[in-house]
């Protein structure tokens, strides 16, 4: 019989662990009931917020540079290097964790940073970029980025357009020449787990501008303005998957920097090492902070569940609070979830205590499949 060893590829409990301490936790409860038990841990990440955090626990080198924030003011942004290989995330120049509490800028926040950051690891010299998206402030279709890179978007008088993604509605030209020739000569890949178009209904201001402080009369100005910038860049392009990913971030990608789009989960797998790791493991245990329909849809746990149910490899989950009934999980092929809300009911309790919590859920998996 081939002896037991647990692979922990959990995604972050946002609000309260992140992935790496979700490891920790999870490997600890595992222990208390299974001593010496063999655990790989591999914190994992689709594209959002914490995937340069999960690189870096991969064995990637963690690097800084002082960017430009969504507001305007610079701020210190990580991304993560091995070999040739780079792993930027958006939020972590143009992310909502750098606005003030209760302050949003909807109209003008700026990718700006963004594009400063994929600067960087160009001087880093990287020949393969993972371009993580999501968490973001802003609604500018990418436009700061692009600037950041060497484009040129000018208004009717030939003055530069001001930040953010209101601006683009006195957009005249669009001049795309002066773009880092860098990157012509590299793999920059898309990395997210949405696949909205940049407008519309499913657009990124509708789906996405309120969490961002947008009103309805926002979300109407900055569709409009989408609309129109598009017009200009190329608007077949704006109704690709992940066009509208990260305030449309993925639109300018896809448009002018040859971007390809691929699910978040599924890139960071492949950079991560996961096919090694699970080929080693009897048992996964995966999860996030809330087991829900989004989950089924490009989130890390599907991704982690999926990958080891063609391996053969039995999957179970943790999580903070669970709301997909068995079969949704059968589905995706989870055995079963344990969610720390069945350990304590309080949801302000179970943030605060979730680190303990998760220790017990763990030690509960242990009995029920390694005892």
């Amino acid at each position: 019989m081939k002896t037991a060893r647990v692979l922990v590829a959990a995604d972050k409990f946002k609000g309260s662990l992140t992935a790496v301490q979700v490891a920790e936790r999870v490997t600890a409860g595992l222990r208390r009931v299974v001593p010496g038990l063999r655990v790989e841990t591999l914190p994992v990440a689709d594209g959002g917020d914490g995937t340069v955090a999960a690189a870096v626990a991969a064995g990637f080198e963690r690097r800084e540079a002082r960017v430009t924030g969504p507001l305007g003011d610079p701020v210190t942004a990580a991304y993560a290097v091995r070999d040739t290989t780079a792993v930027v995330e958006m939020a972590e120049a143009s992310g909502l964790q750098h606005l003030p509490a209760g302050e949003f800028a909807p109209l003008t926040a700026t990718t700006y940073g963004s594009g400063e950051l994929l600067a960087a690891a160009l001087d880093a010299g990287a020949r393969t970029i993972v371009f993580g998206v999501g968490g973001s402030a802003t609604t500018d279709g990418g436009a700061g980025m692009l600037a950041a890179l060497g484009a040129r978007f000018l208004d009717g008088d030939g003055k530069p357009v001001g930040p953010g993604g209101g601006a683009l509605a006195g957009l005249a030209d669009a001049d795309l020449s002066g773009l880092d020739p860098r990157i012509e000569d590299i793999d920059l890949i898309l990395a997210s787990d949405v696949d909205n178009p940049l407008t519309g209904p499913k657009g990124a201001p509708e789906v996405y501008g309120r969490q961002k402080g947008a009103t309805e009369d926002d979300i109407a100005v900055l569709d409009a303005a989408l609309v129109h910038y598009a017009s200009l860049l190329g608007p077949e392009t704006a109704e690709l998957p992940g066009a509208g990913a990260a305030g449309g971030i993925g639109y300018g990608a896809l448009v002018a920097l040859g971007a390809r789009f691929r699910p978040g989960i599924e890139v960071m797998l492949d950079v991560l090492g996961f096919a090694p790791a699970l080929a080693r493991a009897t048992l996964v245990v995966t999860g996030e902070g809330s087991l829900d329909e989004q989950t089924l849809h490009g989130k890390a746990p599907a991704g982690v569940a999926a990958a080891a149910r063609t391996a053969g490899v039995e999957v179970v989950a943790v999580c903070g609070r669970l709301a997909l009934p068995p079969e949704a999980l059968a589905g995706a092929g989870i055995r079963r979830a344990y969610a720390l809300t069945d350990l304590e009911p309080d949801p302000a309790v179970c943030m605060a205590q979730a680190g303990p919590l998760l220790e017990r859920a763990a030690e509960a998996i242990a009995r029920d499949f390694l005892s």
